[in-house]
């Protein structure tokens, strides 16, 4: 039961880390007076929760800044606003001591995934959600045709003409004869459906959002009691509590999406309902044949991946934890648990990992999300996710863009707070045998002490991702000379990846990217960084020859 996603990083000419404007490409973080949190209720005024522009915070200072108690009276309000004044002083840009202590602009390094849809499939509005801070889009297989970027199957139901009213108590009929949309039935596109499902059996419609009691079957047909109602509409999301369909992960219509992608270069694939590590081997031989590099990115989402989760991680570049379809088929009070533990599991073995369902679901239709939602996405970025992900909310929602501002300030504000270094004990059985993961955690070190930031460069990426996985304090930016490989880069944490030509001179490379960086604002004059020369293909060392130096720009 394949549900390909084609997905395609987003970049600009020189930055994708997509953390607001291109006028504010450096984005600092700044404390909000208590007055602007609280007393202030026009919109204008609340655009400055999170962002400032003449203000920095070093990675060392985050990790003291202890959350404060709100002030229960006004009386406290001068005392607040005196302790931000003292942090505002530490933290000007403009300010003269640029020595070792210098410390690099604070950027937001958990990435944000959007699904294009309806609501944002427009050229505008995409460069809107990118400036906005979008790093990657990604494009669901499950709706509309390739023209418009999208196909693909998993248990639906068919087309109705109107939306139909479910109520408890009714009899519903879902049947595997196609082009069936009445009151009382519709068509599921799944021909195994009626083999798989058995009477007492309970369907979930889009992960439970109403659910159905099997009474009984015929040859075609699966007739059910209403238990929980609501409004049935077009190509609906079916599970059977507790079971996994017997569809392959990657069927017939899967392959001509795979191809689709193919063509068009995207840079990820991410696979639905991987029951084990064979169908992995399956894609990535076909896409090795195609002479594509692409990368391959598991959905967690059934109860039969679960025993086999080692080995399908192994198998791949990355996993999605897919919350609605783990909820749907296991209790959902696992779903946590089993969300932390891939994440753990994905930067224990140097894979990226994505959290995904359900994130700002209340925003598909409201302007402001629920304050569970918000602790949502701040628990996935304490818990090490390289990115989050927004579905319906950007897809078909009523604000699309509110959505990912919200993911930008929460996941922005929460990294401010988690104190850096902090890596998996077993991080380096991934990459064990290779001098790079030594120096690799010596540069993350060194950014954790001096509170620097990393510059490496790159052609394969290699060295950016095994750094992302150590998660130093300050910001990797990772020059590359390939096109694919800036793409590939976004996905991952506290990666800021910038395409620049490579001169044959080591030294005229190091002077152009540091004069880039500062040019851009990214870093200051005077600020330092460790250079970092490592990696799987040597460029301008041999191959038995690696270092770290601390530059001044």
């Amino acid at each position: 039961m394949a549900q390909v996603v084609a997905t395609r990083s987003i970049h600009g000419s020189f930055l994708s880390q997509g953390t607001g404007s291109v006028q504010e490409r450096a984005v600092k973080l700044k404390p909000a007076s208590f007055g602007s949190k609280v007393l202030a209720h026009d919109g204008k005024k609340n655009k400055r929760v999170l962002l400032g522009k003449n203000s920095r915070i070093t990675a060392r200072r985050a990790v003291r800044a202890e959350p404060e108690v709100i002030p229960v009276s006004p009386e406290d309000v001068p005392e607040m606003e005196e302790q931000y004044e003292q942090l505002r002083g530490i933290q000007q840009v403009g300010d003269t001591s640029v020595a070792m202590w210098s410390k690099p602009v604070v950027r937001r390094k958990t990435k944000i995934v959007c699904t294009i849809g309806p609501s944002t499939n427009t050229r505008e509005m995409i460069w809107k959600l990118a400036e906005t801070g979008m790093n990657v889009a990604r494009l669901n297989m499950s709706h509309g045709d390739h023209a418009s970027h999208q196909k693909g199957p998993e248990v639906r139901s068919g087309d109705l003409p109107q939306p139909v009213t479910l109520t408890t108590g009714q009899e519903f009929t879902f049947t595997i004869r196609r082009g069936v949309g009445t009151p009382d039935c519709v068509s599921v596109n799944y021909d195994d459906f009626v083999n798989d499902v058995e009477v007492g059996d309970m369907l979930l419609v889009d992960g439970g959002m109403m659910s159905l009691v099997v009474k009984s079957k015929t040859e075609d047909s699966v007739k059910c009691e209403v238990v929980d109602g609501g409004e049935l509409k077009s190509r609906r999301h079916l599970n059977v509590r507790g079971k996994s369909a017997t569809l392959p992960s990657i069927t017939e219509k899967d392959w001509d999406d795979i191809k689709f992608g193919v063509d068009n270069k995207v840079d990820f694939y991410a696979v639905s309902f991987v029951k084990d590590a064979q169908v992995v081997h399956e894609l990535k031989n076909y896409l090795q044949s195609c002479d594509a590099d692409i990368h391959v990115i598991v959905k967690i989402e059934s109860a039969d991946s679960i025993p086999n989760l080692h080995s399908i991680i192994t198998a791949s570049d990355g996993a999605m934890v897919a919350r609605g379809d783990l909820g749907a088929e296991l209790p959902i009070e696992e779903v946590p648990l089993l969300q932390e533990e891939i994440i753990r599991t994905c930067r224990s073995m140097g894979k990226a990992v994505i959290v995904a369902t359900n994130m700002l679901e209340s925003m598909i239709v409201h302007p402001t999300p629920t304050r569970a939602e918000v602790s949502d996405i701040a628990i996935a970025v304490r818990e090490g996710a390289d990115a989050v992900m927004l579905s319906g909310e950007t897809a078909h929602g009523k604000f699309p863009l509110k959505a990912v501002k919200v993911m930008h300030t929460v996941a922005l504000r929460t990294e401010a707070t988690i104190s850096g270094g902090e890596m998996p004990p077993n991080l380096g059985q991934a990459f064990k045998n290779h001098m790079s993961e030594m120096f690799a955690y010596h540069a993350t070190m060194m950014s954790n002490t001096l509170g620097i930031s990393t510059v490496v460069f790159t052609r394969t990426g290699f060295m950016a991702i095994l750094l992302s996985h150590y998660r130093p304090s300050g910001t990797i930016f990772a020059f590359t000379n390939e096109k694919r490989i800036q793409q590939r880069l976004a996905l991952y944490q506290g990666v800021c990846p910038i395409y620049m030509e490579f001169s044959d001179d080591a030294e005229e490379t190091f002077k152009n990217a540091l004069e880039l960086l500062q040019k851009q604002g990214m870093v200051k004059k005077g600020e330092e960084v460790a250079l970092v020369q490592s990696g799987r293909q040597p460029i301008w060392r041999f191959q038995s020859t690696h270092n770290i130096q601390v530059c001044k720009v």
